[in-house]
């Protein structure tokens, strides 16, 4: 996506377009509703699983398309938007958005709700590239847009922190509430856009490559179903699972020799022979991954295994929330005193520091360390996230800014759609072997508990009585049990990650 100074702009001296402060209210509230999707249905597991009765792999399908669908369509749509105007895109993505809410809202089933959550995907990716270039537009002076740009990140990564608190409100008026509520505001942004919003110059003559296009979205598409084929096996075998993650890493290296070989590519894959710029690539991607796919976990831990209400879960992963913000604001402070290197590798050890102690829990609750681990986690990522951002925008030419945010906006949201998908797919793999056979209980119901943990309490709940009560303390504790496996898997991953920052990266 190729960011350009745009001719047209009506600027007030050398500061920017005159109405640049409300463009980027419109532009952050924007931004927001597509970073808090990715999370918003962590906390309403139990309340949609009751409600729709989907397949283990059906739910993962429902939480996680979202995030797989915006990804490999983010530079799609960013170079669509240099063709054809960010605007109309920015204004067809809001009205797309909305109407995939409402649909979302109303879904009688859990395929029509996952169809449904890949069209709110296709609309955030026509939203979310923009939000970014038109930002880089309005604002000229270089003071005011480091600080817009600043804002804009802080409103991305706390996105992804503030789903589960506003899912865990909405869903205990109904879980239909958590897509409903966009409407609204989006009928709120979309006059405001029509009017405020600057005009881009429009660059017909600029070449768009559909097969760059096609090899993107189904490459990422098939790692994204094989990885989750090869937990469930709903759908197929192993081996035809394996096939096609390995088919869709065929098409991503396709994609990338394609792109090295055309004059104008979708993605500037030039750019990772900067080794600062694939680091911080590298700490976005598994920050991120490790932040949305552990929410997941343990927003299921706090309300199925402790028993939490959906509020009283959100209001418990406060801390992580606050703690983010904090965060943010710490790393400004302490990354030109202790450099990149130091800031971005202790933030992914906290995260790996903080997950440890989790390791010892049981079906018992655990209130302070609770807080205490979720500040770790909230703190630690968004330290990392904010020093792996400066990484990437430092280490790439003003010319090449545009093409360096549009590989960090896909690493961002390829973390979170691959965070629910590869630590789901382990959680899945663990939990249905541990969950032994309880007296009682038929085969057709003990099938459907292996599925997952929100399964085996809907199973527990028609049965009711103490059979129902022993299936669900089973459940408990093989819950438990793979949700140790999991932070093991995480723990593992950011560490690892940590120590190659910390040998890659210059203290710069």
């Amino acid at each position: 996506m190729t960011v350009t100074q745009s001719a047209p702009l009506v600027r007030t001296a050398e500061r920017g377009h005159p109405d640049r402060w409300p463009i980027l209210v419109i532009l952050c509230l924007s931004l927001l509703l597509i970073t808090v999707d990715a999370t918003v249905l962590h906390i309403a597991v139990p309340a949609l699983t009751a409600a729709l009765e989907p397949s283990a792999v059906q739910l993962l399908w429902i939480i996680d398309v979202y995030s797989l669908v915006v990804a490999p369509l983010l530079v799609v749509f960013g170079t669509l938007g240099d063709r054809y105007g960010r605007k109309r895109l920015v204004l067809a993505g809001f009205v797309l958005f909305g109407l995939a809410s409402a649909a979302a809202a109303f879904a009688p089933t859990p395929l029509t709700l996952i169809l449904a959550r890949a069209l709110l995907g296709v609309g955030g990716a026509m939203i979310m590239p923009a939000t970014l270039s038109l930002i880089r537009e309005v604002f000229t002076d270089r003071r005011e847009r480091a600080v817009a740009l600043g804002v804009w990140s802080a409103v991305a990564a706390a996105g992804a922190a503030v789903g589960p608190l506003a899912g865990g409100l909405l869903v205990g008026l109904w879980w239909g509430a958590v897509f409903l509520v966009n409407v609204p505001i989006l009928l709120a942004l979309l006059p405001a856009a029509v009017r405020l919003l600057p005009e881009s110059p429009v660059r017909g003559g600029r070449p768009w490559d559909a097969v760059s296009a096609v090899l993107s979205v189904l490459g990422v598409l098939a790692l994204a179903f094989g990885l989750k084929e090869a937990g469930s096996g709903s759908l197929m075998p192993l081996w035809a699972a394996t096939l096609v993650f390995l088919a869709g890493l065929a098409l991503l290296a396709a994609f990338v020799r394609r792109q090295r070989r055309l004059a104008v590519p979708f993605l500037d894959v030039g750019l990772f022979r900067r080794r600062a710029f694939t680091t911080g690539v590298l700490g976005v991607l598994l920050g991120v991954f490790a932040l949305v796919g552990l929410q997941l976990m343990l927003a299921q831990y706090l309300q199925l295994v402790l028993g939490d209400s959906p509020v009283r879960a959100a209001l418990r992963m406060l801390p992580l929330v606050i703690s983010a913000v904090i965060g943010g604001l710490a790393a400004a402070r302490v990354l030109p005193r202790i450099g990149l290197r130091a800031t971005m590798s202790g933030g992914l050890a906290l995260v790996a520091l903080a997950l440890t102690p989790t390791l010892t829990w049981g079906v018992e609750g655990h209130p302070v360390m609770l807080a205490v681990c979720f500040v770790g986690i909230g703190f630690g990522v968004q330290v990392a996230l904010l020093a792996a951002s400066d990484t990437i925008m430092a280490s790439v030419p003003e010319s090449r800014a545009g093409g360096a945010a549009a590989i960090e906006e896909t690493a961002y949201e390829l973390g979170a759609g691959l965070g629910v998908a590869a630590l789901g797919t382990v959680t899945a793999l663990a939990y249905a072997p541990g969950l032994p056979a309880v007296p009682g209980v038929p085969a057709g119901g003990m099938d459907q508990a292996r599925q997952s943990l929100a399964a085996a309490a809907h199973v527990a709940d028609e049965i009711g009585g103490a059979t129902g009560g022993a299936l669900l303390d089973a459940a408990r504790w093989a819950f438990v049990n793979a949700l140790h496996t999991t932070v093991v898997v995480s723990v593992v991953l950011l560490s690892l990650t940590a120590a190659v920052v910390a040998m890659l990266l210059s203290r710069d």
